[in-house]
């Protein structure tokens, strides 16, 4: 059980650096769903990320009726 744990903290450390890598942690002032949503799937990806996989999340928010 605890190399399982140990395994996992390292995939995900290893999609923290790929995220970073891409510039995904940029202030840009330009916060959305889909930004957060690309950081959040690039970091589970982890090593896949160097294998060729680049994830993008994409979000459409409803406009409130009026």
């Amino acid at each position: 059980m605890r190399i399982g744990a140990v395994l996992l903290v390292i995939w995900l450390a290893l999609g923290v650096v790929a995220a970073f890598q891409r510039g995904y942690f940029k202030d840009d002032g330009d916060a959305s769903c889909a930004e957060a949503g690309t950081v959040i799937i690039t970091t589970i990806a982890g090593p896949l990320n160097w294998m060729g996989v680049n994830p993008k999340i994409t979000c459409d928010v409803p406009e409130p009726s009026k």
